[in-house]
């Protein structure tokens, strides 16, 4: 379990089927099914937050209840990384703090290859992993289904002073493009996959992850460059997969196992929590990922 170092984030508390969450300088409270146990800290600590997200039952969006003025997205930073949040109908904000170990772990093997790599990131959301792979030296293709989640990256992109670095960003479906990109011949040495449980592409496309998943990494997998450095793949904790994040994290191990066959690949998998302050963790995500050392066997 990997739980990433933040200054601008902090998971104060947890608790009541809620979390509460400071990024930046503000401080909001969304629900968490998994948080099924008593708050540490006092419920006037929890009133004092900028808002609260309060989503009815069986809804897919809720309502933001503003007690005190918030700007419409502010600046958060992590290490070189600078960005817009804000906070959406979803409940999202734009970020999720819990990936800032993968983009560590991104950063330290392109900075440490031979030459540039070139990186595939699919499901792309608003840019921070393709951020944190182009300011360690990548070239970056950045795919995701939502024209609004591509101009919020590319804003992203300007904040954090990234303007001139390779980045392709795209408004497309993910397997869409894989499938044209293997018809091309293209190649990559890096793939990033973070694909959501559910959804839809630019033109109705349907994804569901257990059916769609294994399709995308079988043609994912005649992208990859004769050596290769990398693969993530990521997929995010419900209420309805905790308490199967082991069966879960092996399954993908075994995805990339398959996928990376005749590749000397270390293979790590587990979960990402983060700890609030009373040191209880909260799952957030299930991850696979393999650095490949060299040449297919």
């Amino acid at each position: 379990m990997l739980s990433p170092v933040w200054t601008d984030y902090e998971l104060l508390d947890t608790g009541a089927g809620r979390k509460l969450e400071r990024f930046g300088s503000v401080t909001l409270v969304r629900p968490e099914p998994q948080a099924d146990w008593p708050t540490s800290l006092r419920e006037k600590f929890w009133n004092a937050a900028h808002a609260h997200f309060i989503q009815p039952p069986r809804s897919k969006n809720g309502e933001w209840k503003f007690a005190q003025s918030v700007p419409p997205r502010w600046l958060m930073r992590r290490k070189n990384l600078s960005f817009w949040v804000a906070p959406t109908p979803s409940g999202h904000v734009g970020v999720f703090p819990d990936q800032a170990s993968h983009w560590d772990w991104l950063a330290s093997l392109i900075e440490s290859a031979a030459t540039p790599p070139n990186v595939l990131c699919l499901f792309g959301y608003t840019g921070l992993a393709t951020l944190a792979a182009a300011a360690a030296g990548a070239h970056v293709t950045h795919v995701d289904a939502s024209r609004k989640a591509i101009k919020w990256a590319r804003e992203n992109q300007s904040q954090s002073q990234l303007a001139d670095r390779p980045i392709r960003w795209l408004v497309d479906d993910a397997s869409s493009f894989v499938a044209r990109e293997v018809r091309r011949g293209r190649t990559y040495d890096g793939l990033i996959l973070d694909p959501p449980r559910f959804g839809r592409g630019p033109k109705g496309e349907l994804w569901k992850v257990e059916d769609s998943l294994p399709a995308l990494l079988r043609q994912c997998r005649k992208l990859l460059s004769p050596s290769p450095l990398f693969v993530l793949l990521n997929t995010y904790t419900t209420v309805l997969t905790r308490g199967q994040i082991t069966n879960e994290a092996a399954q993908l191990h075994s995805f990339l196992q398959e996928m990376l066959r005749d590749y000397p690949a270390a293979i790590k998998s587990g979960e990402l929590v983060l700890t609030d302050s009373a040191n209880r963790q909260i799952s957030n995500s299930v991850f696979a990922r393999a650095h490949i050392h060299s040449h297919p066997l």
